[in-house]
């Protein structure tokens, strides 16, 4: 007979360590983002684009509050994720809405240039740029903020510089976030609650990790204040 290899202690430890993390993490992102996915869920955002624009930025401290409890639970194996996040969340309030605004704003004007353009003859010219420069402002944005969990100390303006360097040099990372942002969108448009429940942590956890290795030039090893 074969005998089926029993689970330690610390392996069940862990199972249920990383399953507690997804959870809480996925229900803390929840609330801290509700208007955004309220109004993600139930209004036409060609509609709604002005209240999803101010609410995209409302929710941009929930993310760099996700961002630290993945710092804690990769440098120090912290499953606390309750007190982590919310105080991450009151820590980087202001300097996340301030990136969260200016990226949001920057992304509101590029789309709605290609809006106007659309159709005419400088539009088949300048789409393609205005688009390259929306990809440009989104991963900025992004690196910023998880370079901003990472060294608190550091000035916006010195992070925003480095991270317009690093995603453009180290492009096939940032094309990886892209990729795990757009599956996550697709699969909130097709099951919210799995999104939602589930798949929210894995999915901006892999973004996260590509954004920390693509700044590793810049990054100490000292742990990001929670």
């Amino acid at each position: 007979m074969v005998r089926i290899p029993r689970a330690s202690a610390d392996a069940w430890h862990t199972g249920f360590g990383i399953a507690y993390l997804v959870l809480a993490t996925n229900l803390m992102l929840t609330l801290a983002a509700l208007p955004l996915v309220v109004l993600l869920a139930t209004t036409r955002p060609s509609a709604s684009w002005p209240a999803l624009a101010l609410a995209a930025v409302a929710a941009t401290p929930g993310l760099s509050a996700a961002f630290a409890v993945f710092h804690r639970y990769t440098t120090q194996r912290s499953t606390d994720v309750l007190r982590t996040f919310w105080r991450a969340w009151a820590g980087s309030l202001r300097r996340s809405l301030a990136l969260g605004g200016l990226t949001v704003g920057m992304v509101v004007v590029l789309v709605v240039d290609v809006a106007v353009l659309f159709g005419s003859t400088a539009g088949g010219l300048l789409t393609p740029v205005l688009v390259v420069l929306t990809l440009l402002v989104l991963a900025t944005g992004l690196l910023a903020l998880v370079a901003g969990v990472e060294r608190p100390d550091a000035r916006w303006r010195d992070l925003l510089r480095v991270a317009l360097y690093l995603a453009v040099r180290r492009w096939y990372l940032t094309a990886a976030s892209f990729l795990a942002l757009v599956l996550l969108g697709g699969l909130f448009t097709l099951h919210p609650a799995w999104a939602l429940g589930l798949a929210a942590t894995p999915l901006l956890y892999a973004v996260w990790g590509n954004c920390r290795y693509s700044l590793r030039p810049v990054l100490t090893a000292e742990p990001a204040r929670a």
